[in-house]
């Protein structure tokens, strides 16, 4: 597997699914069950849709932001801080989020 995109490790853990990118607060509703959601940022309205992801990709935010605190909570992995993350994952149709205490990386 290639590393295509790093960031900030938010929850630890490993996923594979589609991903699928949330610009405004209607594409939540194109997030299944297994899909990995990759936006700028989080808000409390994204949470259903958190619920349904395998994995969390945010372009911005830390270790304390809102993704990393829901995913944590979810047990599901995240990282955030991944530069162009919409731009890059936009154009794969199947990546792996792996997530350990001193890396995040998407993979293909």
């Amino acid at each position: 597997m290639k590393v295509i995109l790093t960031g900030t490790p938010a929850s630890l853990g490993e996923a594979t699914g589609t991903p699928k990118m949330v610009i405004n607060d209607d594409d939540i509703n194109d997030i299944v069950d297994g899909d990995v959601l990759v936006a700028e940022m989080t808000k409390p309205d994204y949470v259903p849709a958190m619920k349904r992801a395998v994995a969390i990709v945010t372009e911005r935010g830390g270790r304390t932001c809102h993704a990393a605190i829901v995913a944590r909570e979810l047990g599901i992995p995240c990282i955030t801080g991944a530069e162009n993350a919409i731009s890059i994952l936009s154009i794969q149709p199947l990546v792996t989020v792996h997530v350990t205490a001193i890396k995040g990386e998407v993979l293909v």
